[in-house]
């Protein structure tokens, strides 16, 4: 794995997801972005769900700072120890795992490890993981604290990014939806309306 696509590290980690820390501040993968660990031999594969910036320090919130500042760029010249005292922080479902070489959508049998390095997905990558679309009933039956609506809707506009033909996977992805909120047509509604922007 190559160091530069490397974003954060794990913080925090449960069988269904997990926390990862940013090495770089405001600078989490965008929201359904597939992302990576290993704790090998297996590789862990999530989707971004949730993403915030705050204090290191829980129960210290940050302070005002820039009322006499022209330009939110000088508040952090000015004090440029807050670079040191906040964090950027994403959430990660965890929708399968490679194993073996061989490719799973779902749950591995043991969570990631807390330290592991987590990268963002190659192109090439994200095209393999999304040629099944069996994770989808993951990301539409987790109770999440942000809508399943928004993050399957996010996860297949980033996924059709890198596909060779974006409105032909976009279809496939909605008809296979589409079986799977069948009895369910408001929520099916939502996520197809909101991948039809990409």
């Amino acid at each position: 794995m190559d160091k530069t696509e490397r974003v954060g590290e794990v913080i925090e980690v449960s069988t269904a997801e997990f926390v990862t820390q940013c090495y770089e501040l405001y600078q989490p993968p965008p929201l359904g972005s597939l992302v990576k660990t290993a704790d090998m031999p297996v590789e862990v594969y999530g989707i971004v769900y949730y993403a915030s910036t705050g204090s290191l320090e829980p129960g210290r919130r940050p302070i005002a700072r820039g009322k006499d500042e022209a330009s939110e760029e000088a508040v952090y010249q000015q004090s440029p120890q807050l670079l040191k005292l906040l964090r950027t922080e994403f959430n990660t479902l965890v929708v399968g795992y490679r194993e073996d070489g061989r490719l799973y959508h779902h749950l591995p049998s043991r969570p990631a490890r807390i330290h592991g390095f987590v990268y963002q997905c190659h192109p090439d990558e994200v095209r393999e993981f999304s040629e099944s679309f069996d994770f989808l009933s993951t990301l539409i039956s987790t109770g999440l604290p942000v809508s399943n609506e928004e993050i399957t809707s996010a996860a297949l506009r980033q996924m059709s990014l890198v596909q060779e033909d974006p409105r032909a996977f976009l279809v496939a992805a909605g008809k296979e939806l589409a079986v799977l909120l069948g009895s369910d047509f408001n929520r099916l509604r939502a996520i197809l309306r909101r991948i039809a922007t990409a």
